[in-house]
Formats: structure tokens, C-alpha cells, sequence
């Protein structure tokens, strides 16, 4: 992958390597420069770190939970307007609601998302 000034920047929070890799594959291969974290904590380090344009976020990691993630990457003002997107096996409608309301621009169920449209959904997303 050739990488420039303008490339944008994709942190995956995801502790399913298969999903990870799957998802981060696609993503390189469509030229976003991927980071990747395993877990909620390491998650916030990286957005913190690296400031990625959008954040593809699961909820169910271990050491902090998504939701957490979310909560914290909105209160702090270094990742308060990055976009986030939650990624996840659980598409149950109050979970959903929860993520829309604590700022989860949108609640994708991976088994209903393909990393094609994951990939595809990234130029609308950084435009909302």
C-alpha cells in the first residue's frame, strides 16, 4: 500500500482476530492505513496516539468495554469529533439506541456488513 499525506487513517478496536484481519485486509487493500488494538485500553491509547480519522469500535473487549471506550472518546476533546462507528456481533435494538446516543455515528452488525461496505462506507461517514 502506498501511503501519502492524505491518506486517511482507520483505528479497528476488534478482539476477533479473524474479524480484525478480515476488516484490516480490505481496508489496506482500498489504500486506508490501518491500526488495530485488541482491546478497549489499547484502544484509547492508540486514538489517543495516533488521532485516526474514523474509529470502527466492537463493544464486547476485554479490559474495557466498548460502551466505555465510546464514553471516554467523547469526553476527551483530543477524540471528542472523530467518527465512530460500532462494529459489532449484537445488533439488539437497545443496543443500538445506546451507541447512537452516546455518539456512535453509526451501529453496524458484522455478520450484515461485508469489509467491502465496510470499506465503501468510510468517504460517506468522514463526510457526515
Amino acid at each position: 500500500m502506498e501511503t501519502t499525506e492524505q491518506a486517511i487513517d482507520v483505528l479497528l478496536i476488534e478482539d476477533d482476530e479473524q474479524f480484525l484481519d478480515m476488516y484490516r485486509l480490505r481496508l489496506e487493500r482500498d489504500g486506508y492505513r490501518v491500526h488495530t488494538a485488541t482491546d478497549g485500553e489499547r484502544g484509547l491509547t492508540a486514538a489517543g496516539e495516533l488521532h485516526p480519522d474514523i474509529i470502527f469500535l466492537d463493544i464486547r473487549l476485554p479490559k474495557v468495554d466498548g460502551f466505555e471506550v465510546l464514553r471516554r472518546l467523547r469526553e476527551d476533546p483530543a477524540t471528542s469529533h472523530v467518527p465512530v462507528v460500532i462494529l459489532s456481533n449484537y445488533g439488539e435494538e437497545e443496543m443500538r439506541d445506546r451507541g447512537h446516543e452516546m455518539g456512535a455515528l453509526e451501529f453496524l452488525v458484522k455478520a450484515h456488513t461485508t469489509p467491502v461496505e465496510l470499506s465503501e462506507g468510510i468517504e460517506e461517514w468522514l463526510k457526515e
